[in-house]
């Protein structure tokens, strides 16, 4: 068959399956070729050029811009949400919303899933879960100590809570504070039974949803009495933190940053995590982004659910460092 031939019939072939919408068995019955033929000659039109696919990104979506964050931070997936102002309380809303859409769509049945305290991200996720979705899990394990100011205890509490209740669970509460008073009350609160049965889940996790702290915390973290005193904030900043998972903290680099108080967190620290198998880091705005830098350079999250705006300035500021380090 001359070359030209050939290239006419693939184009044939390709027209009727791909524009006439004809099964690859209806064409090899039309053509008298064999069905084996017609699936080699479509995919011999895309090697050839014959055949050209493309995608168009629906408004509001921003595909190029996620692969562009999974291959600069190894992330296996980025989720990026529309946001029609770069203000914290709309950012809140959609990362929100885009998180309890991951979550309806991606769990599986069975999952133990690990979820932090004190996450105002992670509150609005839990609050766009639809209820009607007819989730199941098999736990919902609070991951960072949850007890504290009384006026804001309920936030923490409902997260795992409501959760548990979306996704058909049971709820294993971590009934101590976030932050102990010293390392010798870490360790008398680690001590009692209820706290040492929900540490023990750590290891089942096959899913973790936390949020990420600057070094400055936020309100709702502030509010609750889990954070370090402000001498202590300064030693991490002046050893390079820049933020945290679960009050695990991380310098620009993604190194982690060691202190003395680290023993007084009672959560899931950064060795657990990494045993994980899909760590979900839900945050935006414009003051974590050099948190949110550091800690996806430590390599921990495998999946990032933000905003546009925030997106865009991690994106855009890895290409700066990067051409400041080649200059």
């Amino acid at each position: 068959m001359a070359r030209s031939d050939e290239l006419r019939l693939m184009a044939q072939v390709a027209r009727m399956y791909f524009l006439d919408g004809l099964k690859q068995a209806e064409i090899a019955g039309r053509l008298l070729i064999s069905q084996a033929s017609i699936s080699r000659m479509l995919a011999r039109a895309r090697e050839e050029g014959v055949v050209r696919i493309s995608v168009a990104a629906p408004r509001g979506t921003f595909p190029e811009l996620e692969a562009r964050l999974c291959e600069r931070y190894g992330l296996s997936e980025a989720v990026v949400a529309d946001c029609a102002e770069d203000r914290e309380e709309q950012i809140l809303a959609r990362i929100g919303e885009a998180a309890a859409h991951y979550l309806e769509t991606t769990l599986q049945p069975g999952e133990v899933i690990g979820i932090s305290s004190w996450s105002e991200s992670l509150l609005r996720m839990v609050d766009a879960i639809h209820a009607s979705k007819r989730l199941a899990a098999e736990s919902v394990v609070q991951i960072l100590g949850g007890m504290g100011n009384p006026a804001v205890q309920a936030h923490a509490t409902a997260l795992t809570s409501r959760l548990a209740q979306l996704t058909s669970a049971r709820a294993l509460l971590l009934t101590t504070q976030g932050v102990a008073g010293s390392e010798a009350a870490s360790c008398a609160l680690r001590a009692d039974p209820f706290v040492q049965a929900t540490l023990a889940q750590f290891p089942r996790l096959t899913m973790a949803l936390v949020g990420v702290g600057a070094v400055e915390p936020s309100k709702l973290l502030a509010d609750s009495g889990n954070i370090f005193t402000p001498a202590e904030l300064a030693e991490l900043a002046q050893r390079g933190a820049v933020g945290d998972i679960c009050l695990r903290f991380f310098d620009r680099d993604g190194r982690t940053v060691d202190s003395s108080f680290d023993a007084r967190v009672i959560g899931i620290t950064v060795e657990a995590l990494r045993q994980v198998a899909r760590v979900v880091a839900v945050a935006g705005g414009a003051r974590k982004v050099a948190a949110l830098r550091g800690v996806l350079r430590a390599g921990v999250v495998d999946v990032m659910i933000t905003d546009r705006f925030t997106a865009a300035a991690l994106a855009e500021s890895e290409m700066a460092g990067e051409a400041a380090h080649a200059s």
